[in-house]
């Protein structure tokens, strides 16, 4: 696949112990968005955060550590992102999802490991 120019940036923010069918709701959204055919996603822990709940989520607090904010990042053209989003919608999302415009300047993938 090639992406190079105008492309969009989809943000999904959960927390790492947000689940869908016993497993972690963000793996269950990267694996949406391969068999979709998308570019690529990556999910980020964050350390610390708060959302709507105006809660703080934290690992310095050893009580607080369940809950932490997760991000899942995409980035493909426009078409593929917009026809995505329908599917996140049927998932129990109860964070901030975002979408805005970028530039790729490069994307290239790995070579394949010889077996």
């Amino acid at each position: 696949m090639r992406l190079q120019g105008r492309a969009l940036h989809l943000t999904i923010f959960v927390d790492d112990t947000d689940t869908w069918h016993h497993k972690p709701l963000f793996t269950e959204i990267v694996h949406r968005a391969h068999r979709a055919g998308l570019a690529g996603a990556t999910v980020f822990r964050g350390v610390e955060g708060f959302g709507a709940s105006s809660i703080v989520h934290t690992t310095r607090l050893l009580s607080m550590a369940d809950d932490l904010p997760a991000m899942v990042i995409i980035v493909d053209e426009e078409e593929r992102i917009r026809a995505f989003l329908p599917q996140l919608e049927e998932l129990p999302i109860e964070g901030l999802v975002t979408v805005h415009e970028v530039e790729v300047v490069r994307y290239t993938g790995r070579e394949a490991e010889s077996e």
